[in-house]
C-alpha cells in the first residue's frame, strides 16, 4: 500500500455532516437558528427549484422544498483532503470501515482501488442536496416533470442521483460557494465504480465524474436586466470544470476548461438531470422583488380594471393564497400566439387543429387559449419590473426581462437534449418567441 499525502491541490473539502443535537445528521438552518442573541445570520444564498412557483403542491416542509437558504452553521464542520491511499480490493471495507472518516474511493479495477481520506476543516460548511431523504441530505430534491407536474414522492423512475452534489462554503467573506459533483453517504463515504468515469490529473491527484453528472451555467452579465445565458459545462468530483460529455452518462469526459471555475455566481443554474436548481446570492436577493411589490403589482393591475373586449366583464388576477386551482369567473385568459387578454369563453375552438387551439375573435389567429397566473417565485425574476409577459404556452405571467431571459435559456432534459421553460412551471416553452407581450382592454366607461 502506498500513502501519498495530499492535502489542498485539486481536490474537494467536505464536512463532517454533523448537526448538534443530532449524529450523523445535517440540516439546512432557518434565519435565527444560527445566530447569537440579538445577532442575524450570515446567509450564503438560497437555492431555488424552479417548476413549483413559490411552494410544493404540497407544502414546504422540513427538508423537501422548493427554496432553502444555506447559512453558516454554529461551529465549522469541513474537512479537506490529507493522505492518498493505493490499495488492493480486498483491503477497501477494512479502509473504509470508520463512519467517521470521511474519503472518496476511485476504483480503477478489480484489483486496485485509489482511497483519498480527509482530515477537518474549521474554514468551511458543507451542504449536501440529492433525492435521498437520509439524514445527511439537506435538500432533498426530486424530479420536477415538464408543465408543473412534480414528482414529490420517491420515484423508482428517477435520474436525480441520491448523493446528487455538495455546497460548500467559506465561513469568512466573502463567503465563497462552490459546487461539487456527488455527496457523501451515510458511511461519510463517495464512490466512484469502475465504470464511473475517472482518471488522475497531471499532478497526480485523482478526479471523476457522477453517472448522470452534474451540469452548471453561470449567466453572462450576472442575474440582472442585462443577463444573458452562459454556457452549460459538467462540475467533476473535485470541482473542476468540463465541457459536456457527448451524453449524460458517457465515460468519456469532456475538455477541461482551465479559465472558469465551479464558484457559483448570482442566477447559477445547477442541472441534476431530473431537476434544476437556481442559486441567488443576498446581494442578488436584495435586486429582486419582494412578495409585498408582487402582491402591489397584482393590485395595481386588478385596480386597472382590465375588461374581456367581447363579453365586456371585469377582469382581476386572483390572490395567490389560492393556489393554481380551477380558474375563477374573473380569471383573465391569454391567446398565447397573439396575447390578447379575455375573459373565459367557449366559442372560437378549432378541433381540427387539436383540442386547445382557439381562433382569437380579435385578430384571428389560431393559437392556445389558457388562463393567466402570476408568478409567484420572486427569486425567478430579474428585476421588479411590471407583470407585462406571459409564457407560451403555460400562461405563467412576468416582467418583460424576465420572461425574455428564461425564454432564451435552455435547460437540460434527458441525457443530451435541451429546452426552454417557464421558470414557474417547467412547461416547455413553444412558438417563435416563447413568451408574449399582454394586450389588455381597459374600461369602456
Amino acid at each position: 500500500m502506498v500513502l501519498e499525502g495530499n492535502p489542498d491541490v485539486g481536490s474537494p473539502r467536505t464536512s463532517d455532516l454533523q448537526h448538534p443535537g443530532s449524529k450523523g445528521s445535517c440540516i439546512l438552518s432557518s434565519p435565527g437558528e444560527e445566530a447569537l442573541p440579538g445577532e442575524e445570520p450570515i446567509k450564503y444564498g438560497e437555492l431555488i427549484v424552479l417548476g413549483y412557483n413559490g411552494c410544493l403542491a404540497s407544502g414546504d416542509k422540513g427538508r423537501r422544498r422548493s427554496r432553502l437558504a444555506l447559512s453558516r452553521r454554529p461551529h465549522a464542520n469541513g474537512v479537506k483532503p490529507d493522505v492518498m491511499h493505493h490499495i488492493s480490493t480486498p483491503l477497501v471495507s477494512k479502509a473504509l470501515s470508520n463512519r467517521g472518516q470521511h474519503s472518496i474511493s476511485y476504483t480503477l479495477s478489480r484489483s486496485h482501488s485509489v482511497i483519498v481520506e480527509y482530515t477537518h476543516d474549521s474554514d468551511t460548511d458543507m451542504f449536501q442536496i440529492g433525492r435521498s431523504t437520509e439524514n445527511m441530505i439537506d435538500f432533498v430534491v426530486t424530479d420536477t416533470s415538464p408543465g408543473g407536474g412534480a414528482t414529490e414522492g420517491p420515484s423508482a423512475q428517477s435520474t436525480i442521483s441520491r448523493y446528487a452534489c455538495r455546497i460548500l462554503c467559506d465561513r469568512r467573506p466573502p463567503y465563497t460557494a462552490r459546487i461539487y459533483a456527488a455527496g457523501f453517504d451515510a458511511s461519510s463515504n463517495i464512490f466512484l465504480g469502475e465504470r464511473a468515469a475517472k482518471w488522475r490529473t497531471p499532478d497526480g491527484l485523482m478526479d471523476g465524474l457522477t453517472t448522470n453528472g452534474v451540469l452548471v451555467m453561470h449567466p453572462a452579465g450576472g442575474f440582472s436586466e442585462d443577463s444573458a445565458p452562459g454556457v452549460w459545462r459538467e462540475i467533476s468530483v473535485c470541482g473542476n470544470v468540463y465541457t459536456l460529455r457527448d451524453s449524460r452518462s458517457a465515460q468519456q469526459r469532456g475538455k477541461l476548461v482551465e479559465n472558469e471555475s465551479n464558484v457559483l455566481q448570482d442566477g447559477s443554474l445547477i442541472d441534476l438531470c431530473g431537476a434544476t436548481l437556481l442559486w441567488r446570492t443576498p446581494a442578488g436577493l436584495l435586486r429582486a422583488p419582494t412578495l409585498k411589490q408582487l402582491e402591489a403589482q397584482r393590485q395595481e393591475a386588478n385596480a386597472a380594471r382590465p375588461q374581456c373586449p367581447v363579453g365586456l366583464s371585469t377582469l382581476a388576477f386572483p390572490s395567490p393564497a389560492r393556489g393554481r386551482t380551477a380558474p375563477d369567473k374573473q380569471q383573465p385568459w391569454v391567446y398565447v400566439r397573439c396575447g390578447h387578454v379575455h375573459g373565459y369563453h367557449g366559442w372560437g375552438c378549432r378541433r381540427e387543429r387539436g383540442p386547445q387551439e382557439r381562433e382569437c375573435p380579435l385578430c384571428r389567429l389560431v393559437g392556445p387559449y389558457v388562463p393567466l397566473w402570476l408568478g409567484q417565485e420572486a427569486g425567478l425574476c430579474l428585476d421588479p419590473g411590471p407583470p407585462s409577459h406571459a409564457f407560451a404556452p403555460c400562461g405563467h405571467v412576468c416582467s418583460e426581462k424576465t420572461a425574455r431571459y428564461w425564454a432564451q435559456t435552455p435547460l437540460p432534459h434527458g441525457t443530451h437534449a435541451f429546452h426552454a421553460a417557464c421558470p414557474f412551471c417547467g412547461a416547455w416553452l413553444t412558438g417563435e418567441h416563447g413568451c408574449v407581450r399582454l394586450i389588455f382592454q381597459g374600461p369602456l366607461d
